[in-house]
């Protein structure tokens, strides 16, 4: 099993991601302090026509789904196998400004775990 834990920003965008293979397939968190599920999303490969395709579920009244989304469209066009994304990322009395932060953070994330699943694979190790 390969797992892959990282975390960008600090105090209230601090972003973490925490990766771990699920035989060939791989399952993903995106979360913060404030960590909960907030949205769910699934991306597939079809190896068929080469991309990748999204369905993302959210809970009533959340907007992790934004993360999640992009997060699992990403994530499985580089690594063409099915991935599932757990986003919860919580701040009372959010800013614009944390907002813009914490997506940034999210994607400082994702790009690392995807050079860092790309170096793995490129090695040997099976997701």
């Amino acid at each position: 099993m390969l797992k892959h834990e990282l975390s960008k920003g600090e105090d209230r965008t601090k972003v973490s991601l925490s990766a771990h293979s699920l035989g060939k397939d791989l399952v993903v968190t995106i979360y913060n302090e404030g960590a909960h599920i907030g949205a769910m999303a699934l991306g597939e490969w079809d190896k068929e026509h080469e991309r990748a395709s999204v369905s993302v579920v959210t809970r009533l009244g959340h907007k992790d789904d934004a993360i999640a989304q992009r997060a699992a469209y990403l994530i499985c066009k580089a690594i063409k196998k099915p991935v599932c994304i757990i986003a919860g990322v919580h701040l009372e009395q959010i800013s614009m400004e944390e907002i813009d932060e914490i997506l940034q953070n999210a994607d400082a994330v994702l790009g690392d775990v995807i050079r860092g699943w790309g170096r793995r694979t490129r090695r040997g190790a099976v997701l």
